[in-house]
């Protein structure tokens, strides 16, 4: 199976790697008061943007992925490897670290 990506990325995730790139949360609170980055939440939410070709068994067999481009999925808190890619934020997570896909 060949890996996927959303858009063109210089990133190719190996195994059941998942590159996401997480949504961004609401600045503004009800009150109108504006959160500075510093304050905000690190969100567990994210788009999947590339997925691995998927995690080889010892018997040889290909494990299909369990998410798809395009899938909106909940992740661990503290899960991934963060990056930047032509300024734009990334995170790379195992296939096992992806708690749900949001529907």
């Amino acid at each position: 199976m060949a890996q996927q990506t959303e858009k063109k990325l210089s990133i190719r995730p190996l195994g059941s790697r998942v590159v996401a790139q997480r949504l961004e949360q609401e600045e503004t609170l009800k009150g109108g008061i504006i959160l500075p980055d510093s304050a905000k939440k690190k969100q567990e939410t994210a788009k999947v943007v590339a997925i691995g070709p998927g995690q080889m068994t010892e018997e040889g067999k290909l494990l299909p992925m369990p998410v798809a481009v395009g899938d909106i999925i909940l992740m661990d808190k503290y899960a991934g490897q963060e990056v930047t890619i032509n300024d734009e934020d990334f995170v790379i997570v195992k296939a096992e670290d992806i708690v749900a896909i949001v529907n």
